[in-house]
């Protein structure tokens, strides 16, 4: 990661946000939601895409839309103050349908969906090295 989730400014956040709620919403839009220019607005992306902190993009799905997948829910300890860095990087895990903060044992958990028991073993051991 060549850059900290620190040094986000209040716009990189609201842009971080309105791309979680559609990530298809065009530079335009964006841009005339922030109150900033699209050049503005692109650059930031790439910003935030170099520094590591956009890790991907995904489609999310309606949880019957495929009835034959494997759900599992996976809890998450993270050592030291690395959550921010641990977040990021399961966000960008395809097998992490949704990612909850929590407090307790476990730091965070995952809920996680899989085509068959042998992707299900391979996200987890994905997951395991972060």
């Amino acid at each position: 990661m060549n850059a900290t989730m620190t040094e986000m400014d209040v716009t990189d956040q609201q842009l971080l946000s309105l791309l979680r709620k559609d990530a298809r919403t065009s530079v335009a839009v964006l841009a005339r939601k922030l109150g900033v220019s699209r050049g503005t607005v692109s650059n930031r992306i790439t910003k935030l895409e170099d520094a590591g902190i956009i890790v991907g993009y995904t489609a999310r799905l309606r949880p019957d839309a495929q009835p034959h997948q494997i759900g599992a829910w996976m809890g998450i300890a993270v050592e030291g103050n690395e959550t921010r860095k641990v977040i990021a990087s399961l966000l960008g895990e395809p097998a992490v349908a949704i990612l909850h903060d929590t407090n307790g044992r476990w730091d965070l958990l995952a809920e996680l969906r899989a085509g068959n028991l042998s992707e299900l073993s391979q996200a987890l051991e994905r997951i395991r090295l972060i």
